[in-house]
This record gives structure tokens, sequence and C-alpha cells, in this order.
């Protein structure tokens, strides 16, 4: 009962923060840096994405990183469940 309660919140706080990363894209093409929501967004994706972007530089101005990010978001909610699982 409990593994599966942890389990739905690690789906449910990872599909939120892959939401939050993609709204991030998108509105970083429209909205200004200076405006409260975009810069309320880039203060919960950028400390995660500032690391990435170091090893992985952009490729003819295309910045990969948000992808890496979700990739790895999606890697750890993986083993997560997985072990949470094995547990139960």
């Amino acid at each position: 009962m409990v593994i599966s309660v942890l389990i739905n919140v690690i789906q449910t706080l990872s599909t939120l923060f892959m939401f939050v990363v993609i709204v991030d894209i998108l509105i970083s093409y429209f909205v200004s840096p200076y405006n409260k929501i975009r810069m309320f967004l880039d203060r919960i994706v950028n400390p995660l994405l500032i690391p990435l972007r170091k090893v992985i530089p952009p490729l003819a101005g295309i910045d990969f990183s948000p992808i890496v990010l979700i990739m790895l978001i999606q890697v750890v909610e993986w083993v997560l469940i997985s072990g949470l699982t094995a547990l139960g």
C-alpha cells in the first residue's frame, strides 16, 4: 500500500517537473526574461540546466540540454520505481 502511494507520488512529481521544463522552454520564446512567471520557472529549471549546458554545448545554435534533462528525469523515475517495486 505505502509503496504504491510512493510510486504514484514519484510519477506525479516526475510528470509535473517535465511539464515545468517544457513550459519553461516554450515560454522562453515568447515572454521577456523579466516576466515574473518566466523568472519563477527559470528559478526552478535553471539550477538543473546550467550543469548540463556546461557538458552539452549547443549544436548548430540549438540547446539540447532541456531534452537531456527530461530524459534524466525519466531515468531517475524509472530507477526509483524499480527500486520500490523490488522492495514490495
